[in-house]
């Protein structure tokens, strides 16, 4: 049932029910659900969203569309139905980041060891890993006796 005015989309009112069965009709005003404030194209994500559980990753998969359009879409239904919309968290480098180090990890300027000790401490890469030209480094700085043996720097 549509909950907006196809001409001024202004909120619909319900004021005419009918039973299809027996034929009957009821005029009056009857309350709609929160629901009914939401377009077709949101009650679509909804149906989508519910579907998945709520699993974004899914969401994104079967509409083919990005986390943050995902959110976006979220945070639209959540204001149409009336609640305070959060705004949707911008991507604090984490991923670009992690990109960074999965791409030097595939170009050997670093190696799976150093990548891991990356991702984990959140550090940045070392000056030399941005740099396609220079060898993978380690990223320790204190030597170990097995470095020196092995002529590491």
């Amino acid at each position: 049932m549509p909950g907006r005015c196809p001409v001024c989309h202004e909120k619909l009112d319900i004021t005419r029910l009918h039973c299809s069965h027996c034929e009957t009709t009821i005029e009056g005003r009857f309350g709609g659900t929160k629901f009914d404030a939401l377009t077709r194209d949101q009650l679509d994500f909804v149906e989508v969203f519910l579907k998945a559980r709520g699993n974004i990753k899914e969401v994104e998969r079967e509409l083919g569309i990005s986390y943050p359009t995902v959110r976006g879409r979220l945070e639209a239904v959540i204001q149409a139905l009336g609640y305070r919309a959060e705004p949707v968290p911008e991507d604090t480098g984490g991923a670009s980041r992690r990109r960074e180090v999965l791409e030097a990890l595939k170009s050997g300027r670093i190696s799976a060891e150093d990548a891991v000790k990356l991702l984990k401490s959140k550090a940045s890469l070392p000056t030399g890993a941005a740099d396609e030209t220079e060898a993978a480094k380690p990223l320790d700085e204190e030597k170990t006796d097995d470095d020196t043996e092995t002529g590491r720097d």
